[in-house]
């Protein structure tokens, strides 16, 4: 009886440090999303408070004025089409790479295996930012400076390490004795790659996507070096535009931030089993 009760106590504990870390976390998306839909005079009066309809003599609190002026500025969705077009090709570059790079590491054994395994991770202690003068000039002799190939380029380089540490892991834990039974078949090693190993690596595919797009996705450094011609601005260097010296439209800023958010979390729900899946079976292993 003192165990389960002492189970229970400490199954109850991490849940409450759970429930309080996800709302600490929730805290600034869900103030930003309610005073998006705001007037202005209502987010400084009193931003806790949801957007509400005129009740008696209390004027309205709700208003679309963030949601309008965002959406009339014209370019706006060029920006957001700028980001996805840069988000999805990155990801599907790193995820393609990565899992190449990664079942060659984890498949074929040579000298200096390890040792490659140790530099690829090297990526993700040391931040890509500190790169960025030679990056740039890199761009500038190649003429991709204000181009979204740019952009595509440096992500693709910043998500491939942590990609390949985790597939690589991922794929070590894929039956040699399938893989095997394949090469007897006659299938070459791009078949045995594509048609075997990937479906097994789902879940951590989802992984890599997710933990790779929020940073491409949210990055501002990078668009606003490489990339800062209004034909090339992404949608966190287009939220800019209403951030002025003297005035910031706060109804706008908050809105354009409201948009930004709503495909990283399509992202999540649709992607959000395999996640779980990828997470549990990396804690497991």
């Amino acid at each position: 009886m003192s165990k389960a009760r002492s189970s229970l106590g400490r199954s109850a504990a991490a849940h409450a440090i759970l429930i309080a870390y996800t709302a600490i976390a929730l805290f600034p998306v869900v103030l930003t999303i309610i005073n998006s839909f705001k007037s202005r005079n209502a987010i400084f009066r009193n931003p806790m408070q949801p957007p509400l309809p005129a009740i008696g003599d209390k004027p309205a609190t709700f208003d679309l004025i963030g949601y309008t002026t965002v959406l009339g500025q014209g370019d706006f969705l060029h920006y957001m089409q700028n980001s996805l077009i840069v988000t999805v090709v990155s990801i599907f570059l790193v995820l393609l790479f990565g899992a190449m790079a990664a079942f060659a590491l984890s498949e074929y054994r040579f000298r200096g295996n390890t040792l490659l395994g140790l530099y690829m991770a090297l990526g993700i202690m040391i931040p890509i930012r500190l790169g960025t003068i030679g990056i740039l000039q890199g761009m500038v002799a190649t003429g991709l400076v204000n181009t979204l190939t740019a952009l595509i380029l440096v992500y693709t380089a910043q998500g491939l390490p942590l990609a390949i540490f985790i597939l690589s892991e991922f794929m070590k834990t894929v039956s040699d004795d399938l893989k095997n039974a394949g090469r007897i078949d006659g299938l070459s090693e791009y078949k045995i790659f594509f048609r075997l190993v990937l479906p097994l690596v789902r879940p951590a595919m989802a992984t890599v996507a997710v933990f790779s797009m929020i940073p491409i996705w949210n990055d501002l450094w990078f668009p606003l070096i490489l990339a800062p011609s209004e034909a090339t601005k992404t949608i966190t260097l287009g939220s800019q535009i209403f951030i002025g010296q003297f005035v910031t439209n706060w109804n706008a800023v908050l809105a354009a931030l409201s948009l930004a958010i709503a495909p990283v979390l399509v992202l999540y729900l649709i992607f959000s089993r395999q996640l779980i899946r990828g997470i549990t079976a990396g804690a497991v292993k």
